[in-house]
């Protein structure tokens, strides 16, 4: 009997000892589209951005340049108004120039006319008293 008992209890622990042991489930692999596509919208997430970045520094870049364009339209606006300006200002002396010689040219005419109207009232007084 004892060797049934040994036997017995042997199978037992084994039994045991199979029934005991803990089996642990292997994690469940992610499914590969679902991976595939979240890699896939970060790198279109990722290429939309550098074109953001690119259309925002092409956009300062244009803004400058219009910002160049205005100062140099607004320098040459400057620039003709001077040039106007002074063209305005030469046909003023100018036309005051012709304005005060024919306002001395008439006046040396006044002149003479007075001299000459002067010198027939003379010449009349003369006579009138000569007579």
């Amino acid at each position: 009997m004892n060797t049934r008992s040994l036997l017995l209890a042997t199978l037992i622990a084994v039994g045991l000892a199979a029934c005991s042991k803990k089996e642990e489930p292997a994690p469940a692999p992610a499914p590969a589209p679902v991976v595939d596509a979240a890699k896939e919208a970060a790198q279109k997430a990722e290429e939309a951005a550098k074109q953001a970045a690119d259309a925002a520094k092409d956009a300062a870049g244009a803004a400058k340049e219009a910002g160049k364009e205005a100062v140099d339209a607004t320098k040459e606006a400057g620039k003709e108004a001077v040039d106007a300006t002074k063209d305005a200002a030469k046909d003023a002396v100018a036309a005051a120039k012709e304005a005060a010689g024919a306002a001395k040219e008439a006046g040396k005419e006044a002149v003479a006319a007075t001299a000459d109207a002067t010198k027939e009232a003379a010449d009349k007084a003369k006579a009138a008293v000569g007579k």
